[in-house]
């Protein structure tokens, strides 16, 4: 038993440790696309780590080769995708190749499998929001093929091998999924630090000029309308309310800021969440009719949550009316909701057919000062995500330049009533 055992804790070791290695180089997120040069990486340090596995088999099984290669293949490609996969078991398969030996073609069929159980389940465990189920699933498929092709090819093994061997590469396996999602957790949890690191950084500034530069716009805003009334001027007239817009455009921008470094005096209240999101739909369709956008909500389940209902409004507003402008022409909004009483959270998608962002873009989004509008501030991304995050939700970005975007936002899940 520990001849067998011993090998397969090299193994363990050097998946785990080129799995940090790899959060190094490109920190793992879930929503992030993977650019070409990352998905190149993932797979050169995924290979790295299946080639070193083989050099540390277990030895006391005649000329067959047993290592945890095939667990660095399956994961990779789980997570990344194909390529990385590719990348990983074309490495594997040419050094399994050059070792030689009378099973060669069980062990390049072993890898092939690898690949594609893990692409067969990949979509549905990237969208799951109990990845370890989907990740047992998975595995055990795997798992049940590779004693199948075992047992027609390899007729030497005993009944402790496969209890050992399988055993172990199953729970090596859902820990290497563990770990990643915990770094992902972790990951996010970083970029949240820095992003209300800025926020802080921009509140200490507004709060030291706001107040200053609103007095002389009170001042400056009366003198105009007092003049626009008794002037025979006739330009002065015409243009005094063109200069009245822009400064309470200005004071609306110095109050939004204000938003930001004011703690919310939130009235928490038990919020029906399907009905706040009915009423926001109704008063942003006639805005969405005149530029040809159409929404698509339907009710379900009544869903309740914790919060004030006049904020989380302007939150979901800003963010339907942000997908209204960014499509061009006809376009739809689709909203969705849907509990997860795994996790006890409600998740809210509002997705648009607009133009979409680069990743360039995504990263910036809800920063200060950063917008894609011509004519904008950036301050209502800001305010809807502080909105959010102040209720105890979370907030998500996808998107990609001619694919629309999609918001999803996560919110405790209260209590449902039918």
């Amino acid at each position: 038993m520990i001849t067998l055992i011993k090998p397969l804790l090299v193994n363990i070791t050097i998946l785990f440790s080129f799995t940090f290695n790899a959060n190094l180089f490109f920190p793992f997120q879930t929503k992030h696309h993977l650019s070409l040069k990352q998905k190149v990486i993932y797979g050169l340090i995924g290979a790295f780590g299946g080639l070193l596995c083989m050099f540390y088999p277990i030895e006391t099984l005649g000329d067959t080769r047993f290592d945890l290669r095939m667990i660095a293949i399956f994961v990779i490609t789980l997570y990344t995708g194909w390529l990385p996969g590719m990348i990983v078991l074309i490495s594997t398969c040419f050094i399994r190749i050059l070792i030689s030996g009378p099973f060669v073609g069980i062990g390049l069929t072993i890898n092939i499998f690898a690949l594609l159980t893990a692409l067969l389940f990949r979509k549905k465990f990237l969208r799951s929001s109990n990845k370890y189920l989907l990740g047992t699933i998975a595995i055990l498929c795997y798992i049940s093929i590779y004693i199948i092709l075992l047992s027609f090819s390899v007729h030497f093994l005993h009944f402790n091998f496969y209890i050992i061997y399988f055993t172990i590469s199953y729970f090596v396996c859902m820990a290497l999924i563990f770990v990643i999602e915990k770094l992902i957790k972790i990951n996010k949890q970083f970029e949240e630090m820095v992003y209300l690191d800025k926020l802080t950084m921009i509140g200490q500034l507004t709060a030291s000029i706001a107040h200053e530069i609103r007095n002389p716009l009170t001042t400056v805003r009366g003198f105009i309308q007092f003049l626009s009334k008794e002037t025979k001027d006739e330009q002065f007239k015409q243009f005094s309310s063109i200069i009245l817009d822009e400064l309470d455009r200005t004071n609306s921008i110095i109050t939004n800021y204000l938003m930001m470094t004011k703690p919310e005096q939130f009235r928490l209240t038990d919020i029906p969440l399907h009905e706040v999101i009915d009423s926001c739909v109704q008063l942003m369709r006639p805005y969405a009719s005149y530029t040809n956008v159409s929404i698509e909500w339907e009710k379900n389940e009544p869903i309740f949550i914790r919060g004030d209902v006049h904020s989380l409004k302007q939150a979901i507003m800003n963010i339907i009316k942000n997908g209204i402008e960014a499509i061009e022409g006809q376009g739809i909004i689709k909203i969705n909701v849907k509990p997860d009483y795994f996790k006890n959270k409600v998740r809210l998608r509002i997705s648009d057919n607009g133009r979409g962002m680069s990743q360039e873009q995504l990263k910036q989004i809800g920063l200060p000062f950063y917008t894609t509008k011509s004519k904008g501030t950036g301050l209502g991304s800001m305010v809807t995500n502080k909105i959010i995050r102040d209720m105890n939700g979370s907030i998500e970005y996808e998107s990609e330049l001619g694919q629309g975007t999609k918001v999803t936002i996560e919110f405790p899940l209260l209590h449902s009533e039918t």
